[in-house]
């Protein structure tokens, strides 16, 4: 690849990395001296020199209790460098109906999906029809790096003829997805989780750190093989996932039934992943389901009681944002939530 071409797709990538960030920290100390800092970690990745930086990590309390690891700024860098090459190779590959981290998609998307399936397959709610909705137990926790890697390393040799340097992604590529962050961290306000649901449980060759693009990218690259597995192999018509969230609209209730000794046999083998075993959720249509922070019922959509406590919480904290506030309120939008947001006007906690 031209060397000129190859700093300026890392500018890009610098452009893209501080977008919506300028006002962090870690943002505003690498803007000291950008173009300095590009260069050089221009040079580092040229002659195979780079090395992933120390990562903050810390955990979060909503929506669930997690544990993150924030990327150093530079490494960040290299991510949306990596993303700007291949994600538009995996688009490609990946079905319609995976929604996490993908342009025009996302979670609107996919509860509207949802909604259509069902009403598809019920033909507009007047026939019977199931849902089954299944969970990955610690999925990122359990995604096998040597799998991951072979799976990208050989769809971006499939494609053959790229525009970019091969060898020199993959081998990004490769620092990144083996790159043991536990080991090189700073704890910042961390409590421990239960075991299992931290990278400090697992094996080496598991594990990738919540809070990266490129682990938003590898998500659905580890379970695309699977997408197609129940698409084409099973013949699902109605099947939608969101990072290791899936359901599976049809009209009989025993086939659904059926199928989930197979998905776990299937997962296990091919992926060493395991069926959470407590999420698996078979129901008629009627009754409703919890999707992507909504309840999905016939001819409507309602916010998740624990989502509408967040926001009840977090307007009456001091120094709460306007955007985070805009978000709560974008979502909001997309659900029957006309006299919830009357209330919380009425009593000026927005403004």
């Amino acid at each position: 690849m031209n060397k000129d071409r190859l700093c300026e797709d890392l500018f890009k990538a610098y452009f893209d990395a501080r977008k919506n960030k300028r006002n962090k920290i870690a943002s505003l100390h690498f803007e000291k001296n950008f173009e300095t800092k590009i260069f050089e970690l221009f040079e580092e990745i040229v002659h195979r020199r780079y090395k992933p930086k120390p990562s903050v990590c810390f955990t979060v309390e909503k929506p669930v209790r997690r544990e993150i690891f924030a990327a150093d700024f530079s490494d960040r860098v290299v991510h949306h460098f990596i993303y700007n090459y291949i994600s538009p190779i995996f688009e490609k590959t990946f079905i319609n109906d995976t929604y996490s981290c993908r342009k025009g998609k996302g979670v609107h998307y996919g509860v509207a999906r949802l909604e259509k399936f069902i009403r598809s397959c019920s033909e507009n709610y007047q026939k019977d029809c199931y849902i089954l909705k299944l969970d990955i137990k610690a999925y990122f926790m359990s995604m096998r790096k040597d799998i991951l890697f072979r799976s990208i390393e050989n769809v971006l040799k499939r494609e053959g003829n790229v525009s970019f340097d091969l060898d020199l992604i993959v081998y990004l590529i490769e620092r990144t997805i083996f790159e043991k962050v536990q080991e090189n961290c700073v704890m910042k306000k961390y409590e421990k989780l239960p075991f299992g649901k931290s990278l400090f449980d697992v094996n080496a060759n598991c594990g990738l750190p919540i809070g990266n693009l490129t682990s938003q990218l590898f998500g659905n690259v580890y379970l695309n093989e699977f997408d197609h597995y129940i698409k084409k192999d099973l013949g699902i018509r109605y099947y939608g996932r969101y990072v290791d969230d899936f359901v599976i609209v049809h009209r009989d209730k025993e086939y659904l039934r059926s199928l989930i000794p197979k998905i776990r046999e299937y997962l296990d083998k091919n992926l060493s992943l395991c069926l959470h075993p407590d999420k698996i959720y078979l129901q008629h249509f009627s009754k409703g389901v919890k999707y992507l922070g909504f309840f999905v019922k016939p001819y409507r959509k309602y916010i998740l009681n624990s989502t509408k406590g967040n926001l009840w919480k977090y307007t009456h904290e001091k120094n709460h944002e306007e955007r985070v506030l805009n978000s709560y309120l974008g979502m909001f939008s997309h659900g029957s939530s006309y006299n919830l947001l009357s209330k919380f006007f009425k009593q000026d906690l927005i403004i």
